[in-house]
């Protein structure tokens, strides 16, 4: 009886024990997450490859049609790119690299500094996956990583194309004799237009607007310049120019008449 009684007791404490174990598996893929932008935990296998403390050991995970993106701001710029596999497959022609970013971060003291990011896929959370580096040195080292616990933050930025017109232009100012091609070529994004300004002269090295600098965008043919612009209002801005004996910075206005305004759909 007492033999019988101990093997029930212990078949009793083993079946609970199993159930314990069974209820408390942490599984290592959690559910797809929804499309949206995450605070997430970043976790490495060195002191010497981490996030920089402003993070506070977190990264921004964004999710995208299934696809996770970790960014994460490093504590220097100690490393030159990051590959997602093994150093060794790092080294074969044709890898696809990680380039990092310059993120600028403030410390806890008020020193301002720049350091390097990067911008990580993820394969999938929770579980460890292999992430070379390689830093100054030249030299490739294998890391595992992983991400996790991963909180809401908000919604997608949106991802609007903008859509394109033909507006005619109006420049005074100036000697008369500087021109620009009208109508100009607007692109309304989200409410806003910015405006294609091609000048008659490829010598203007700059426009100014509300005190804001404006380089050209080409370097070829006539100064051509990407700038926002108000509909139906008189826009002062001023270009600087190199065709007179010295740099002359002349003062003009432009006024787009939204009457004229033309899809290009």
């Amino acid at each position: 009886m007492k033999n019988n009684f101990r093997t029930e007791k212990f078949l009793l404490v083993l079946s609970l024990l199993l159930v314990f174990i069974s209820c408390t598996v942490v599984y290592s893929q959690d559910e797809p997450l929804e499309d949206g932008v995450y605070s997430a935990v970043f976790t490495t296998d060195s002191s010497m490859f981490n996030l920089c403390e402003t993070s506070e050991g977190r990264g921004t995970l964004t999710v995208k049609n299934g696809e996770m993106v970790l960014h994460a701001t490093l504590s220097s710029k100690n490393h030159l790119h990051l590959f997602l596999g093994l150093a060794e497959d790092a080294k074969k022609e044709g890898a696809e690299l990680l380039d990092p970013t310059i993120d600028k971060v403030v410390y806890s003291d008020g020193f301002a500094d720049e350091v390097h990011g990067f911008d990580i896929p993820v394969p999938y959370l929770n579980e460890d996956f292999d992430l070379a580096l390689v830093g100054k040195k030249g030299k490739w080292y294998d890391h595992k990583v992983s991400v996790s616990d991963p909180i809401y933050v908000g919604p997608l930025e949106s991802e609007s194309t903008g859509e394109t017109f033909l507006c005619d232009v109006v420049l005074k100012g100036g000697s008369g004799k500087a021109s620009i091609e009208s109508p100009a070529v607007l692109t309304e994004t989200d409410g806003e237009y910015t405006a294609m300004i091609i000048w008659s002269s490829k010598n203007y090295e700059y426009m100014l607007i509300d005190g804001v600098q404006y380089d050209p965008v080409n370097t070829e043919k006539n100064s051509t310049f990407e700038i926002p612009v108000v509909l139906d209002t008189e826009i002062p801005v001023s270009a600087l120019t190199v065709a007179m004996s010295s740099p002359h910075l002349i003062d003009y206005t432009l006024f787009f008449d939204s009457g004229t305004l033309v899809s290009q759909k």
